[in-house]
């Protein structure tokens, strides 16, 4: 018997089985697919406030992100790092007095301790302003963090396992109905078997398919509604020089980012766009490519086409329907609705969201399910990190340098992506390894046999895909032959 049964392997679903298992519940989490597979691994890779939620009057939501997004840099130092962006001042769009409004609050509504403050930018003569059109003069700098959003989802699965709760990928709930007071759970496996199981409450954490869980798996009905926005991104060459980031206002009020990534790439996005489709068929349009390349063209001196994309990827949002027009206005607030009550088994299904949010979300979600556990513990994830981020003094850089002192024989740039990927599970992954050759097989890039190992024996991972799209980014920076021989090999290794 399980006390909670988590559906869903994204950021929320994770989040909660997580919480739930810190407190002393013994939990299953069930993900149809991979963990992250849906729209957890398709996000901007933001930890923001949300600046723009400040003209929707989402004060509540923006100061709980701005506070998550220093809990989570002190919990995840290696997944999670500061990122520097660059606002250039469109007055057809937005007045400088309300920009510098919004950036005041944004500094102050959470109470900010790590990240630097905003300050304003003269485009003709600081180094930012180099990539920029000479028909803007001015910009303002204000501070975000960046987050591998997927891996995120995969140590908070792994921090649940280490606290006992079972994690079962590829595996769908077929069925769910309440009998005795308890739910009964039929679960399909990957081979078609099934597996019955029982708990005394289910959360249904699918994002897009949370009305599917609800309507179909348990037979039940809500008047609560998600509606989804398909959110896109393109992936090009990085054209200027620098860490920073750009945000640029485009002429319909959205705003678009452009941030360096993975090293020489940038990824552009991303779009909103009501989507009616099935949520796994989900896929960028031209349109899509040519909306982003022009907001691009407005400010930059570079100038992109849709030839000039490498790669693109589209998501799925599955945001509380609050009946807004604009999809852009869509709140990003998260709703709970918990279908229970005496002697009936508990369904709490979770509503929207974002991914900056997801553990204050998991906390709000343990707290909701408490008239059913009185005995459950007190909230505990704020100051807990999460495999590999307890780094000491929250220092990635010294972290790295012990790093690349210890293994001096690894490539400066797989030093950095362990230490990246893996914090101090760095170590694990690396025990007993004295030299490049006790890495194994080189599928090219930074790929090596021995993380592909690491990575099925202790990340659920069973495909390419898991490994180079999903607890990676290695699908970037490898050649068509390297990604088929990877593939291979995995075929072979699992």
């Amino acid at each position: 018997m399980f006390d909670l049964l988590v559906i869903g392997g994204g950021v929320n679903g994770a989040g909660i089985a997580r919480d739930a298992a810190g407190r002393g519940l013994k939990v299953l989490l069930a993900e149809k697919d991979d963990l992250a597979q849906g729209t957890s691994s398709r996000s901007g890779k933001l930890i923001h406030g949300g600046l723009r939620y400040l003209e929707y009057y989402e004060f509540r939501l923006v100061r709980e992100a701005l506070i998550e997004r220093e809990v989570l840099l002190r919990a995840a130092p290696h997944i999670v790092w500061p990122m520097r962006f660059v606002l250039p001042h469109s007055p057809e769009q937005r007045p400088a007095w309300l920009i510098r409004l919004g950036l005041f609050l944004y500094d102050h509504l959470g109470g900010r301790q790590m990240l630097p403050g905003t300050r304003r930018l003269d485009l003709r003569r600081d180094p930012e302003g180099a990539a920029i059109k000479d028909a803007y003069r001015t910009a303002f700098e204000y501070s975000d963090c960046w987050v591998e959003d997927a891996r995120l989802v995969v140590l908070n699965a792994l921090d649940a396992q280490a606290r006992g709760a079972e994690i079962l990928t590829r595996t769908e709930v077929a069925s769910a109905r309440r009998e005795d007071g308890v739910w009964r759970v039929v679960l399909r496996n990957p081979d078609g078997s099934t597996r019955e199981v029982r708990a005394r409450a289910l959360a249904n954490a699918a994002g897009p398919w949370v009305e599917k869980v609800i309507n179909g798996v348990t037979g039940g009905n809500s008047a609560r509604k998600v509606r989804l926005v398909k959110g896109s991104h393109i992936i090009t060459r990085k054209w200027w020089q620098g860490p920073q980031a750009y945000l640029l206002q485009n002429d319909d009020k959205r705003v678009i980012f452009v941030n360096p990534y993975e090293g020489d790439l940038t990824l552009i996005g991303t779009t909103d766009i009501p989507y009616d489709g099935a949520a796994e068929d989900v896929a960028i349009d031209q349109r899509e490519r040519e909306y982003l390349c022009r907001v691009v063209n407005r400010y930059m001196r570079h100038q992109l086409s849709p030839a000039g994309i490498l790669h693109e990827y589209s998501g799925v949002r599955p945001l509380y329907d609050d009946n807004s027009a604009n999809p852009s206005a869509v709140t990003r607030d998260y709703v709970f609705d918990v279908d229970g009550g005496p002697g009936r088994a508990p369904l709490l299904s979770v509503f929207g969201g974002k991914i900056t949010t997801y553990r204050k979300l998991a906390e709000h979600a343990l707290q909701q399910l408490k008239p059913y556990f009185p005995a459950l513990q007190a909230d505990w994830t704020r100051s807990a990190p999460l495999p590999g981020g307890d780094i000491p003094g929250v220092d990635f850089a010294a972290f790295l340098s012990e790093l690349r002192r210890r293994f001096a024989f690894l490539p400066p740039d797989v030093a950095l992506h362990y230490a990246r990927q893996y914090g101090t599970r760095a170590h694990l992954l690396l025990d007993g390894v004295s030299n490049i050759a006790a890495l194994g097989q080189h599928f090219g890039g930074r790929l090596y046999e021995r993380e592909a190992d690491f990575l099925i024996r202790t990340e659920w991972a069973r495909t390419a895909d898991d490994v180079t799209q999903r607890r990676s980014k290695h699908y970037l920076h490898l050649l068509p032959d390297e990604r088929a021989r990877f593939g291979a090999w995995m075929a072979r290794a699992t």
